[in-house]
């Protein structure tokens, strides 16, 4: 590894990384739908998830940041502002509609190639729904009452071929999520979403490089290969070479985090930030931008994430749904959470502590936790 010109220690890394995930504030953005604008662009994505025995996690991420969230904040970017769009990320994500040309190549490829999951989507059955769509307006699988159902292939499945039709149309660009109401989606035709006569120009190779690194050094200030590309190996090369350019041309400095091998890298205004210890309280969600990297969640704060909802429940050690617990620079704590609706209750199934706790941070837990149940169960 090359000799680093730059070392912190693992504390200062975390301040630097809440710091960029804005967690270090109360409200960083803000309040109302610019606020979850803001916080989008500033995280680069939000992670979407079907699991809900708590508030899905696109909600549960931008609460964090938000504390006077809503979830019509969202509907309002994705479908009236259109200031949003789903795509795949490292998994279904939100991503500001400035990133648009950044996906298109991929669109295009996906158009191109033969999908592994779409592979058996019909060129036939394409120009059919896109005809479909243009006659009937936007549609949701709960639209389309002629299929001739299927026996499903896996649980998520549908016995509707119309919903692989559309998922595949959705890889390709063809159409746009244009309104989520939980997991139901409505799709229409891409270009009569947003209102364009032709979309953006695609990005080039070395544009998207460009912004997969600068997006990392954004939300994460200290980056790392591994980071940059999480879930994404093929990006990794060009990523190097561009980080090697920055680094020759001192817009990089090489950092070497005390205690690990790993290469990491920083701008220098990155490095010179003054930055307070962090000491607010957030639950967070297992598929927060600052949990679902485990290896780097290990190495900054000393602990082990497991999502445990595959795991047989007689192996489980945090539970089905744990939300590991920080204050201020530490996880001290992974609580399994389940709402009950019904009752209006916001259920503890179990608690595991991670590190000691003081009087003072146990109330604030509390009261993280009472601010947590308004949440999920208000709005």
């Amino acid at each position: 590894m090359p000799k680093a010109t730059f070392s912190v220690s693992q504390t200062r890394a975390c301040y630097l990384w809440i710091a960029a995930q804005k967690l270090d504030a109360t409200e960083p953005f803000g309040a109302g739908p610019q606020a979850t604008q803001q916080a989008i662009e500033q995280l680069g994505y939000v992670q979407i998830d079907t699991i809900n025995v708590i508030e899905r996690c696109h909600h549960h991420i931008l609460q964090t940041r938000i504390p006077q969230y809503r979830r019509s904040d969202l509907t309002q970017l994705q479908s009236a502002d259109k200031s949003i769009f789903e795509y795949w990320t490292h998994a279904l994500s939100y991503v500001p509609i400035s990133a648009l040309p950044f996906f298109l190549p991929a669109m295009k490829g996906h158009r191109v190639g033969t999908s592994r999951w779409f592979g058996s989507v019909t060129s036939e059955e394409i120009k059919a729904m896109l005809g479909r769509l243009r006659t009937e307006g936007p549609l949701s699988i709960r639209d389309i009452a002629d299929d001739e159902l299927v026996s499903k292939n896996h649980p998520w499945a549908s016995r509707k071929p119309s919903k692989r039709v559309l998922e595949a149309m959705f890889f390709q660009g063809l159409v746009a999520i244009s309104v989520r109401q939980g997991m139901v989606k409505t799709y229409d035709l891409f270009a009569r979403h947003f209102g364009w006569s032709a979309p953006p120009k695609p990005a080039t190779a070395r544009q998207t490089t460009a912004y997969l690194l600068d997006r990392a050094l954004r939300s994460q200030a200290l980056v790392s290969l591994d980071s940059i590309c999480h879930l994404n190996a093929p990006a990794k090369k060009a990523v190097r070479e561009l980080i090697d350019s920055r680094v020759r041309r001192k817009l990089l400095l090489p950092v070497r985090i005390e205690g690990s091998a790993v290469e990491h890298w920083a701008e220098p205004q990155t490095l010179e930030q003054l930055i307070e210890p962090p000491s607010l309280v957030h639950i967070l969600s297992p598929f927060d931008p600052l949990v679902i990297q485990r290896k780097r969640l290990k190495l900054f704060f000393d602990y082990e994430h497991v999502f445990e909802a595959y795991v047989p429940a007689a192996k489980r050690r945090f539970g089905y749904f744990a939300l590991p617990v920080l204050v201020g620079d530490r996880i001290v704590a992974a609580i399994d959470f389940k709402t009950d609706r019904v009752a209006g209750k916001l259920l503890i199934q179990n608690w595991t502590d991670i590190a000691p706790m003081g009087a003072e941070e146990k109330t604030a837990i509390d009261l993280a936790l009472e601010r947590f149940e308004r949440f999920q169960l208000g709005d």
